[in-house]
């Protein structure tokens, strides 16, 4: 971390207990992502019940390369926030989710889903449970009855048009591990 860790503490009395606990847990952050830049942490005692104990609410504020990380964990019907560790914990574990997300998009490591193939069933093998799907690039690719979702095997016929995804190539060729017959009102 560029900046030293900052704790405040409102409507309390400083504890070292608590801001060993924070530190702790800022020491992991900084484990976890090395960028962070700065840390604020506000641990603040609500004194607006009377029946029953005081709340604790905790923010933490990260500030990282091209943005900020801010977690607040508060809340009236929360008794389990009448401990303070509690408190401090489920603030860290929003801002380390948040953390997460945030490298994820940094390091472009978003899963993205690729669209099926498209094709036409260009043979059918009923005896070996199998077939062969021509791709929209005429390229042909081997499937098995287990490929194709939802038992249509026993619907497909020559020239049916089908969704599919290829594995690499084997011995015998390109194989699909999915297979789905699409019906009069697919989307291309």
């Amino acid at each position: 971390m560029q900046l030293p860790l900052q704790v405040t503490f409102r409507n309390m009395s400083p504890s070292d207990l608590v801001e060993a606990d924070v530190r702790k847990r800022v020491d992991k952050l900084d484990e976890f992502y090395d960028r962070i830049m700065r840390c604020r942490v506000m641990v603040e005692l609500h004194n607006s019940r009377h029946h029953q104990g005081n709340l604790y609410h905790v923010r933490v504020d990260l500030t990282v390369p091209n943005g900020e990380i801010v977690a607040s964990r508060a809340s009236p019907e929360h008794h389990a926030h009448e401990d303070v560790y509690v408190a401090i914990r489920d603030a860290f574990d929003a801002v380390e989710r948040q953390l997460e997300d945030y490298s994820r998009r940094r390091r472009a490591d978003v899963k993205t889903h690729e669209m099926p193939s498209h094709g036409r069933v260009a043979q059918l093998f009923p005896e070996r449970s199998a077939g062969m799907i021509e791709a929209a690039d005429g390229h042909e690719i081997n499937f098995h009855r287990n490929a194709v979702l939802e038992d249509a095997f026993d619907k497909l016929t020559i020239g049916s048009e089908v969704r599919f995804t290829e594995q690499p190539a084997e011995e015998e060729g390109p194989w699909a591990s999915t297979v789905r017959l699409m019906g009069k009102h697919h989307i291309p």
